[in-house]
């Protein structure tokens, strides 16, 4: 086979259009990632990848535009339970690169046994985390929402909302851990799928279980909860039974059910490192939000605008990224470190030219986008600069997004956890305050320093990765 890494297919198959590869990523490719054309593999994983990572995000997208209609204590009842629940997804997100390294390894292994007695330890990994954090979570709903200023009108009203939530968190963690056994399996167009299913369930139910229509109960934002809850727990049973039934790479038989401490012990290290990781990433916005929220409500709120509109448009760049793990896993398991490089190398490439092209569309129409959201001048200036400052660093980006994944997906965890912390916490934040206060560029200062820290990341990673330690990392 050829290990060309362009988009034709290997010499011994029919060429193939981009369209008809395209197809065959939403239909579903039985293709052996670690032969043939890398270039074609990349494409084959990352649409479906693409379309998982939007679908993941209509969740709180759909429960807010029914929400809105109750009135305001019914949206802030939403907003502080996805604050708590950002905490799951980190665990959740965490745990699914060590199910990912994993599986992607037996799988380029040849080893179909050992990839689902690995999804086995995970999949029991996540039960095991989430029941306690449900149990609490359910109990202690009313007072979480206390503790976060909760008025006591959206703890009377919100509550059993945040408890069903929380207390549910089993079938959020699943959702996340078996579609990262299906992506390191390759098998990323099943992901794709069981959201699907949990979307369409969640779009019909939510409006019944809200508003009572039909034979359903008139719930209100609890119904939320309830239909979001539903939507997802079907999704995990498709999942369930894919693995199952032998619909996919990774088939999972009664022999495979039982619990081996040494593997579990080896997942949680390497998804603790990724659940740190995570955290990191995600605390150091708070410290950002801190520095900006000295210089008033319209410097936030024009911040806020403007990374949510940079945070949708990265999404296909997470799709890609994600492929790059699936990628470098596979082939380690292979024995083909050097084609697990040329791969990250060629799906940073394609990166960088789509988030280029989406940096210089929001830096030449920056002020048109952020008007679509306000028209307060004062905050549609201060969001058209932060959208403007960070696209600069796009094809920066491209490249950092890229190599932390492809970290994760050889198991090293570790390195992009100590890169985050330092380029965060000991880089970004500090030159944040020194652009915005001592230097006297206020918001815009903090907007530069997102952008210095990124693009420093992105260099950092790329000269770490090009040393390749990771090819050496046992998982």
């Amino acid at each position: 086979m050829s290990d060309s890494v362009g988009l034709s297919s290997p010499p011994a198959a029919r060429p193939s259009s981009f369209w008809t590869t395209l197809a065959e990523a939403i239909r579903g490719s039985h293709q052996d990632y670690t032969e043939g054309s890398i270039g074609r593999a990349i494409v084959l994983l990352a649409v479906p990848m693409v379309l998982e990572m939007v679908l993941e995000s209509v969740f709180a997208v759909v429960d807010v535009f029914w929400v809105s209609k109750l009135g305001a204590d019914a949206v802030a009842t939403v907003g502080m339970t996805e604050s708590m629940l950002a905490l799951i997804y980190a665990v959740a997100i965490g745990l699914s690169m060590g199910a990912t390294a994993t599986v992607a390894r037996r799988i380029g292994e040849k080893d179909p046994e050992r990839a689902a007695a690995s999804a086995v330890q995970s999949i029991a990994l996540g039960v095991a985390v989430a029941v306690p954090i449900g149990i609490l979570g359910a109990s202690f709903a009313p007072n979480l929402l206390r503790l976060l200023g909760a008025s006591p009108e959206v703890v009377a009203r919100g509550w059993r909302f945040t408890a069903i939530m929380l207390g549910a968190n089993v079938v959020i963690l699943l959702l996340f851990l078996i579609n990262a056994i299906f992506r390191g399996a390759g098998d990323a167009t099943m992901a794709m799928r069981s959201l699907w299913i949990a979307n369409i369930f969640n779009l019909m139910l939510d409006p019944c279980f809200i508003f009572g229509l039909g034979p359903f109960p008139r719930l209100g934002v609890t119904g939320a909860a309830v239909s979001t809850t539903c939507g997802r727990s079907l999704g995990v049973l498709f999942q369930l039974w894919t693995l199952s039934r032998g619909r996919g790479r990774v088939v999972i038989r009664r022999r495979h059910l039982r619990l081996q401490p040494a593997s579990m012990l080896r997942l949680l290290r390497i998804s603790g490192n990724g659940i740190l990781q995570v955290l990191i990433g995600t605390a150091s916005w708070t410290g950002l939000v801190r520095i900006l929220s000295s210089f008033g409500s319209a410097a936030l709120a024009g911040y806020t605008i403007g990374i949510r509109i940079v945070v949708f448009a990265i999404l296909p760049s997470w799709g890609l990224s994600n492929a790059a793990a699936t990628m470098v896993g596979q082939n380690l398991g292979a024995g083909k470190p050097d084609r697990a490089e040329r791969s990250v190398w060629k799906a940073a490439f394609y990166n960088m030219i789509f988030l280029g092209c989406v940096g210089l569309l929001f830096i030449l129409f920056a002020d048109p986008l952020i008007r679509l959201f306000t028209g307060d001048p004062a905050v549609v200036s201060y969001g058209t600069a932060c959208l403007r400052f960070v696209s600069y660093g796009f094809l920066f980006y491209a490249y950092g997004l890229v190599m932390t994944q492809a970290f994760n997906g050889a198991g090293d965890t570790w390195t992009p956890t100590r890169i985050n912390l330092f380029i965060f916490w000991l880089w970004e934040i500090p030159l944040a305050y020194v652009l915005s206060h001592p230097a006297g560029y206020g918001p815009r200062g903090v907007f530069a320093a997102i952008t210095v820290a990124f693009s420093t990341l992105a260099v950092v990673s790329s000269v770490l990765f090009r040393k390749g330690k990771w090819k050496e990392k046992k998982v």
